[in-house]
C-alpha cells in the first residue's frame, strides 16, 4: 500500500479493491488478536440492528491504533510553528478526502450519493470553519498544541450541538459526529498515526471492530464482506446509512464484542434482529442457515413490491411517499419505490455554514432533488428553525441570540420566517424558479392560526410577481401552499386554516409532543410520549375531517406513517397519503395491499370510541388477529 502523503493510490478492481484512499501512513495487516473475555462455548451478543440481512462466516477483527495526543501546552514563541503544523494537517486531510472522493465510482450508487455530500461537508469544515477558527484561536490565546486545540474546540462545538433541544436527536448526533470525525482526522495527521487498514479482510468474512467511520465503511466491498459488527455506533449515524446503502448486514453497538471474539471464530449475524452469535453450536448454525434462506425469500418478495401499486384489496389507492432530510438519501428513496417526497426538510441548507444560502444556492439544491424525482411529487417544507437548532448562519443577527427557556414555544418555524420575511422570500423564490422542473408543493411549518397562512401567501404571491417581472418563466398555476398540522391549536382550528391552505400534512411527532407536553428526548418523561393517546388521535381526526369536508389533500408525515401496525387505523380515519422514512415503505406497502378499506373504517370507529390508551394499544396491535373484535 502506498503512503497517502506521497503518491496517489493504485487503481481499483471490482473484486478485492485496495481501497486505502484516506490512509495517512503505511500499515501492515494486523495479526490475530487474543480476546480477553473469550469463551469457548456459544455466546450471543445483542446490539443495534442497522442493516437487515443474515451473515454466516469467520470473524475478522480489525483495530485502529489510537492517536497518541496527550494535552500539551506550548511557549509563546512556538505559536507560529503550531499554526503551520495545523495548516499542514489541514492540507493533508484535504488531499486524503480528495483521493477518497476519486474512488467513489466503485461503490454502489446509493453509497456514492450518501458519501459524496458528507465529504463535501468535511471539506467545508477544513475551510474557514468554526472548528479551525476556534482551534487557531486556542493555539494563540491559550498556548495549546495544535492537536490539543483541535480536540478542545471540536468537543466544545459537539457539546453545543448535542445540548440543543431539537426533536431530531439523530440529526444532532450526526452533526456532532461530523465535527469529531474531522478533528479525529486532523489529530491522526498531526501525530502521524496510521489509519485503519482493511485490505486484509478475506472474502466472506464478518468484519468486527470497535467502531467504523463513514470513510471506513466506504472502503468495504459488499461483494467480499459478509457482515459488519462493532462495539460502538447507532442506527442513525452516517456509518449506519452507508452500511444500509451498501446492503451489508450489520449490527452496531454490541457492547463487549471485540473482547469476546477471536479472528477466525464462526459468527452468525442477524442485522434485522440485532444479534451476533459467536461460535454457534450446530442448532444455532442450522437456525442461522434457515434464517438466511428465509431472508433471501423475503427480500425477493419485498423487491417485487417496489413495482406493484399500493392498493387495498378493494381497489383503494394509497400514496406512499418518503421523508427526505438530506439529498444523500435520494437513492434510498428510489430503491424503496416511493411515490414522491412527502416532506423535504430544508434545514440541511443552513447547517455547517457561516452565511445564509442565497437564492441561487437554494435553487440548485431544489433542482437536484426535483430532477432526481422526475414527475413524482415533492413537498418542500420551508425552514423550520427553532432556537434549539444550532445554525451559525442564522445566529448572526437573524434569529434571537438565545433560545429562551422554552425554545419549542418560542420564535421558530413560520413565526420566525414572518418576522424575517427575507428568509421566506428567498426560499419561495428558489422553489418557484425550479417549479417547472417537476411536481412541487410548499409546506409551512408550525402554523397555529389562519392569519399566518394568509400573510405567508401574500409574501408568496408578491415573490411570484417579482420573478415574472424579471422574466422568470413560472407555471401557469403556482405550486400549492400547504400547512403542517403539528400543534393542538392548528388541529382545533383546522376548519378555519383549511380555508387558507391548499393541503394539510399532519406531523404526528410534534403533535404528540405538544399535546402531551412530553419531550421524548427526556429520559424521565419519554415513557409518557404516546402517539396513540386518545387526545392525539382525536386532534388528528378533527384535522382530517376538516380537510376531507373541503376535499382537500391531507397526509401523515410523522413516525406513525411508517409503522405498518398503525396503517389500518390511519386509512380508517381517511388518510390516503403516508410519508415516512424510505426504509419503511416496502413493509407499509405490504400491509396496505392486505387491507380492505371497509374493515379499516369500522376498526377506526371502534378505536375512536375508546378513552383508555392501553385498550387502544391492544386493539391496534391486535388488528388482523381477531383481538380487535374481542
Amino acid at each position: 500500500m502506498k503512503n497517502d502523503k506521497t503518491e496517489a493510490p493504485a487503481g481499483l478492481s471490482a473484486r478485492g479493491p485496495e481501497r486505502e484512499a484516506e490512509r495517512g501512513t503505511e500499515r501492515s495487516p494486523e495479526p490475530p488478536r487474543r480476546a480477553t473475555g473469550r469463551k469457548a462455548r456459544e455466546q450471543v451478543i445483542r446490539g443495534i440492528p442497522v442493516s437487515p440481512g443474515i451473515a454466516i462466516g469467520p470473524a475478522y477483527d480489525t483495530t485502529e491504533v489510537p492517536a497518541e495526543a496527550p494535552r500539551r501546552g506550548i511557549d509563546a514563541a512556538e505559536v507560529e510553528a503550531e499554526r503551520q503544523r495545523l495548516n499542514d494537517a489541514v492540507a493533508l486531510s484535504r488531499k486524503q478526502l480528495g483521493k477518497l472522493r476519486a474512488r467513489l465510482g466503485v461503490l454502489p450508487e446509493e453509497a456514492q450519493e450518501e458519501l459524496a455530500p458528507l465529504l463535501d461537508a468535511y471539506v467545508l469544515m477544513l475551510g474557514n470553519s468554526r472548528l479551525l477558527r476556534g482551534a487557531r484561536k486556542r493555539i494563540e490565546s491559550e498556548l495549546l498544541a495544535a492537536e490539543t486545540a483541535v480536540g478542545d474546540e471540536a468537543e466544545a462545538i459537539a457539546a453545543l450541538i448535542l445540548a440543543n433541544r431539537d426533536d431530531d436527536r439523530a440529526g444532532l448526533k450526526r452533526r456532532a459526529d461530523e465535527v469529531r470525525e474531522i478533528a479525529r482526522r486532523l489529530t491522526r495527521n498531526l501525530t502521524a498515526t496510521p489509519f485503519r487498514s482493511l485490505k486484509g479482510v478475506p472474502e466472506g468474512a464478518i468484519l468486527v471492530a470497535e467502531e467504523l467511520t463513514p470513510a471506513d465503511a466506504a472502503l468495504l466491498d459488499p461483494s467480499r464482506i459478509a457482515g459488519v459488527a462493532t462495539d460502538e455506533g447507532g442506527a442513525d449515524g452516517h456509518t449506519a446509512i452507508m452500511l444500509r446503502a451498501l446492503g451489508i448486514p450489520s449490527v452496531l453497538g454490541c457492547a463487549g464484542l471485540t473482547e469476546s471474539v477471536v479472528r477466525g471464530d464462526q459468527v452468525v449475524l442477524d442485522g434485522g434482529a440485532g444479534t451476533v452469535v459467536l461460535r454457534p453450536g450446530e442448532k444455532a448454525l442450522e437456525k442461522g442457515r434457515e434464517a438466511l434462506a428465509a431472508f433471501a425469500r423475503e427480500r425477493a418478495k419485498l423487491a417485487k413490491l417496489r413495482r406493484l401499486p399500493a392498493v387495498t384489496t378493494d381497489g383503494e389507492e394509497v400514496e406512499l411517499q418518503a421523508n427526505l432530510e438530506i439529498p444523500a438519501e435520494l437513492p434510498l428513496i428510489a430503491q424503496a419505490g416511493a411515490q414522491g417526497i412527502g416532506l423535504l426538510r430544508t434545514e440541511f441548507l443552513f447547517m455547517n455554514r457561516e452565511d445564509l444560502p442565497d437564492e441561487e444556492a437554494q435553487t440548485q439544491a431544489y433542482a437536484q432533488v426535483l430532477e432526481a424525482m422526475g414527475s413524482d411529487p415533492v413537498t418542500i417544507r420551508v425552514l423550520d428553525w427553532g432556537g434549539e437548532k444550532d445554525m451559525e448562519a442564522l445566529s448572526q443577527g437573524i434569529a434571537p441570540t438565545h433560545a429562551g427557556p422554552n425554545p419549542a414555544l418560542g420564535l421558530r418555524g413560520l413565526r420566525l420566517l414572518l418576522k424575517r420575511p427575507e428568509l421566506l422570500e428567498a426560499q419561495f423564490a428558489a422553489i418557484l424558479r425550479v417549479a417547472e422542473k417537476g411536481n412541487v408543493r410548499i409546506l409551512l411549518p408550525l402554523v397555529t392560526n389562519p392569519s399566518e397562512v394568509k400573510e405567508a401567501r401574500e409574501i408568496y404571491e408578491r415573490v411570484a410577481k417579482r420573478l415574472k417581472r424579471k422574466g422568470v418563466h413560472l407555471p401557469e398555476r403556482l405550486p400549492e401552499l400547504g400547512v403542517m398540522i403539528e400543534t393542538p391549536g392548528a388541529a382545533l382550528a383546522a376548519d378555519a386554516i383549511a380555508l387558507e391552505a391548499d393541503f394539510f400534512a399532519i406531523g404526528t411527532n410534534d403533535l404528540a409532543m405538544y399535546t402531551l407536553a412530553v419531550d421524548r428526548a427526556e429520559a424521565e418523561v419519554s415513557h409518557l410520549y404516546d402517539p396513540l393517546h386518545p387526545a392525539v388521535l382525536r386532534l388528528m381526526q378533527f384535522a382530517i375531517e376538516a380537510a376531507l369536508r373541503l376535499r382537500m389533500p391531507v397526509s401523515v408525515c410523522g413516525e406513525m406513517a411508517g409503522n405498518p401496525r398503525l396503517v389500518p387505523l390511519l386509512l380508517g380515519l381517511g388518510i390516503r397519503t403516508l410519508s415516512m422514512n424510505a426504509s419503511a415503505i416496502p413493509r407499509v406497502k405490504q400491509m396496505v395491499r392486505s387491507l380492505d378499506i371497509g374493515d379499516c373504517a369500522r376498526f377506526a370507529r371502534r378505536v375512536m370510541e375508546q378513552s383508555d390508551p392501553q385498550r387502544i394499544h391492544e386493539l391496534v396491535m391486535g388488528f388482523g388477529t381477531g383481538a380487535e373484535k374481542a
